[in-house]
C-alpha cells in the first residue's frame, strides 16, 4: 500500500511540474480564462487540480492553419487592380494594338503574317549582268589610291 502512495505522489509531482513548465513556456496569447501568471499560481497552489484545469481549460488548442491554394492567396497573387488602374491598363493595351496594326511606309498593305512570303520571293538585291565589253573594262586592276599599273595595261592617274 505504501508503494502505491509513493508512486501516486511521484506521478502527481511530475504531472504538476509538467503543467507548471508548460504554463510558463506557453505564449500569453494562448492562455484562456484568466491571465497566464494566475494560471501559474493556480497550478502551484492546487497541484493536481490546477494542472488538470490548465490542460482542460487554460491552454488553448491551436487550430490547424487553413490551407489556401496559391491562386486564392492574396500574398501570392498580389493586390487586385482598382477600376481606375484597369481603365488605364485597357487604354495602354488599345494603344499597343493600334501600334501593331500601323502600316509603315514601304510595307504597303501586307499583313503581319504575309512577310514570310515576301522574303521567299526576293532573295536579295537583283544583280544585272553586264555585257562582255563592260566586263573586260571592269577587270582592270586598280589599287586603292586610284593609280593603275602600266605594265599590266592599266592606267595611272
Amino acid at each position: 500500500m505504501v508503494r502505491f502512495l509513493i508512486v501516486g505522489i511521484v506521478v502527481a509531482v511530475a504531472f504538476t511540474l509538467f503543467a507548471l513548465v508548460d504554463a510558463a513556456m506557453t505564449d500569453a496569447n494562448r492562455s484562456r480564462g484568466v491571465a497566464k501568471p494566475i494560471w501559474i499560481v493556480l497550478i502551484v497552489l492546487l497541484p493536481v487540480i490546477g494542472a488538470a484545469l490548465w490542460f482542460m481549460v487554460g491552454k488553448a488548442k491551436t487550430a490547424p492553419a487553413q490551407v489556401v491554394a496559391p491562386d486564392d492567396d492574396p500574398r501570392f497573387t498580389g493586390p487586385t487592380l482598382s477600376e481606375q488602374e484597369k481603365s488605364v491598363l485597357n487604354d495602354l493595351e488599345a494603344q499597343l494594338r493600334a501600334l501593331d496594326d500601323e502600316v509603315f511606309p514601304g510595307e504597303g498593305s501586307v499583313a503581319a503574317g504575309d512577310h514570310s512570303q515576301d522574303a521567299r520571293t526576293s532573295s536579295g538585291p537583283e544583280v544585272q549582268s553586264k555585257p562582255d565589253s563592260q566586263a573586260d573594262e571592269s577587270t582592270d586592276s586598280t589599287d586603292s589610291t586610284g593609280t593603275s599599273d602600266p605594265e599590266n595595261g592599266t592606267r595611272r592617274s
